[in-house]
């Protein structure tokens, strides 16, 4: 089990790498004049027949059509909290700075899942994670330091809003990650991941349309620069990084330590954007205590790396029952 958990990691780290170009490209279109509002509506447009044109390479829809007609609204419902209500709050605070700013401020995403684990498992996994929740607030503490050293040691209104916009999405996306698994481990249906991906997509589509409708008439249509840059990030964010998380999260998802550790990986998102930023987009290197911050989460990721192996070594039996555990 621990080569598993190391495996899952592995995933985790590089859709990190891929997660990266989020901030990057959405930083970009926001300095070079275009919307947020089109980039991240765009962005899930495009993934949809991206994905489409993957799955006859991963064994088709298989059992997704039968369990979105059976269950539209778990899906639809999570679907929505996972994507749509992870997406525009992210994309709107790419105006607030930087994106290693960006990427650091989404990393609080580690302590969502040790903090939701409590609220939406009725089973062992709803236990507090202490070890988990503990170096969690050791990367939380590194990234405000982070932020505290961008803003000089002053932080206004406007950034704490964004701030806000940025913590509120890092607890949205693996809420809605996990119910949906939750949910297909109560149906009993097995989908893999890109399957998922792209039922999730599909389903978060009708929010999708309606902001479409929204801002094709109070911002006129987007530029081709705004397409292609959300192009960039549907490839690279809603396809590749998206399957390869959700890859990780399956292999590890009833050892709850080892889950929180997949989902900590997301940390390394910030020592991405920072190298991508300062080499492509010329943004200003962290220093300070924003070093010292990207330092803390440094060590955060690899404790996280060293529990979940730890945690998972010996415990194969119960790992499986856990698995086949179907009740939330």
């Amino acid at each position: 089990m621990q080569r598993h958990a190391l495996v899952a990691i592995g995933l985790a780290l590089s859709a990190a790498l891929f997660f990266t170009m989020t901030y990057v490209l959405n930083r970009s279109l926001v300095a070079g004049g275009g919307h947020w509002a089109w980039a991240v509506i765009l962005r899930y447009l495009i993934t949809l027949p991206l994905l489409a044109l993957a799955l006859p390479w991963q064994g088709g829809l298989g059992a997704l059509p039968m369990e979105l007609k059976r269950y539209p609204m778990p899906w639809l419902l999570w679907s929505s909290v996972g994507f749509v209500l992870f997406g525009i709050p992210l994309t709107w605070a790419a105006n607030s700075g930087p994106s290693w700013l960006v990427a650091g401020s989404f990393q609080t995403t580690v302590l969502a899942g040790p903090l939701l684990a409590p609220l939406i498992y009725r089973d062992e996994r709803r236990r507090l994670a202490w070890s988990s929740l503990a170096i969690g607030v050791l990367i939380v503490t590194g990234v405000f330091a982070l932020q505290w050293g961008y803003a000089g040691g002053s932080l206004g209104a406007g950034d704490w809003l964004a701030i806000a916009a940025v913590v509120f999405s890092a607890f949205a996306y693996p809420l809605g990650n996990r119910m949906l698994l939750l949910h297909l481990e109560s149906s009993g249906t097995r989908i893999h991941a890109l399957q998922r991906v792209f039922g999730m997509t599909l389903c978060s589509w009708p929010l999708w349309l309606v902001c479409t409708g929204v801002a094709w008439f109070t911002l006129g249509p987007p530029s081709l620069r705004e397409i292609m840059l959300a192009g960039g990030v549907a490839l690279s964010s809603g396809v590749i990084a998206t399957v390869l998380f959700f890859a990780a999260t399956d292999r590890v998802r009833s050892e709850p330590t080892a889950l929180a550790a997949v989902e900590a990986m997301q940390a390394a998102e910030l020592l991405f954007a920072t190298i991508i930023g300062g080499l492509f987009l010329h943004e200003a290197w962290p220093h300070g205590f924003s070093a010292i911050g990207a330092v803390a989460i440094v060590i955060g990721i690899v404790l996280f790396s060293w529990i979940s192996g730890r945690d998972a070594a010996g415990h194969e039996r119960e790992v499986r029952q856990l698995r086949s555990d179907r009740g939330a």
